[in-house]
């Protein structure tokens, strides 16, 4: 890891009230630092920023993969906290093609429902990313919808 100062060498680890404490090669040591993802959909394992809470950055992970083990799991630990955003694997069916109306859909976390209010829930990211927000804010990903099952395509080519 990098960041703008030039910190090349650091240790990452909580603290006794769970919060992520960087020190830096220097001895430099930031309390409560987060880690923000750069490009959460198109790159979710590159490109985060280690920041304080006033939103200052102290650091930057170029790619998740190159940290060592212990790092890698308090960064990847505390972004799954962060971040609620499970993934649509296939829409099995909706109560009906006029909004609002219930999916019932397969996550990468199980099979859930939940009510989409209207068509303009359903939000295009690049060039093939979906994010599908129910009545309660809660953002579903389409990861590729052109990579996706028949019927679950021809679903939300219904609602686009």
């Amino acid at each position: 890891m990098v960041n703008k100062m030039g910190i090349t060498n650091f240790q990452l680890s909580r603290d006794s009230f769970g919060r992520l404490v960087l020190t830096a090669e220097d001895g430099e040591v930031h309390v409560g630092v987060s880690p923000v993802r750069a490009f959460p959909i198109q790159a979710p394992d590159q490109g985060i920023s280690l920041v304080l809470g006033d939103g200052k950055e102290v650091g930057w992970i170029d790619d998740i993969a190159g940290l060592p083990l212990d790092i890698r799991e308090l960064v990847q630990d505390e972004l799954e906290g962060r971040e609620f955003m499970p993934e649509i694997l296939s829409v099995k069916d909706v109560s009906s093609f006029a909004t609002p109306c219930t999916w019932y859909v397969q996550t990468d976390r199980g099979d859930t429902e939940f009510t989409l209010k209207g068509e303009e829930d359903i939000r295009r990211i690049g060039a093939t990313s979906l994010l599908v927000a129910d009545n309660h804010g809660i953002n579903f990903l389409v990861r590729d919808m052109y990579t996706i099952d028949k019927n679950t395509r021809r679903i939300l080519d219904r609602f686009l």
